[in-house]
């Protein structure tokens, strides 16, 4: 039996959030779980680090991203890692097309460079046996990471970026930059 943890930076439950929204928890856990025990976590380039493609869950999320709109009057201004940004209303988010799911098992969590010894003592004191890290709702093209979690990810946020290719970072940014100038992250 699996327990979930949500990660000390999963805001996709909150009533007010900017990017991907679930809209009934209840019933989202329920398919995230189910995806979660069918996964084969050592099969990946890291083990235990998972993105788990979950279309149950598309009936209960609010995609994470819009087309990028031109009027200013489309876009709120939020605060997110520390800096204040514009993004798109949500009530200009695209229907959900598909629903991943980022999550590691507490091994691949508590060895991420990322997590603090507080958010790792956290997780441990929780039991969960994984531990979900994002909530993916997306629509339009495949999104790629964003250049903020690109470059982060490159300065060492990331284990698996560590076996990147110079090829492969360079086809990454580029798609980055194409996919950010057409698509908003939205916010409420």
């Amino acid at each position: 039996m699996i327990k979930i943890a949500n990660a000390d930076i999963v805001t996709a439950f909150l009533d007010v959030t900017i990017g991907t929204k679930v809209t009934d928890a209840t019933h989202f856990m329920a398919a995230a779980a189910a995806a979660i025990e069918s996964y084969d976590f050592q099969a990946q380039r890291v083990p235990g680090q998972g993105f788990i493609m979950c279309p149950e869950a598309v009936p209960f999320v609010s995609a994470g991203v819009g087309p990028r709109s031109s009027k200013a009057s489309d876009f709120v201004c939020r605060e997110h890692r520390g800096v204040v940004g514009a993004f798109l209303k949500r009530e200009f988010a695209a229907p959900v097309e598909g629903c991943a799911l980022i999550v590691y098992t507490l091994a691949a969590y508590l060895a991420d460079p990322d997590v603090t010894p507080a958010e790792a003592v956290r997780v441990v004191e929780t039991g969960a046996t994984h531990v979900l890290v994002a909530v993916l709702a997306f629509a339009g093209p495949k999104a790629p990471l964003s250049p903020y979690r690109l470059v982060g990810n490159l300065a060492g946020g990331n284990n698996e970026a560590l076996a990147w290719t110079a090829d492969e970072i360079r086809a990454k940014a580029k798609e980055s930059m194409e996919y950010d100038s057409s698509w908003a992250i939205v916010a409420d």
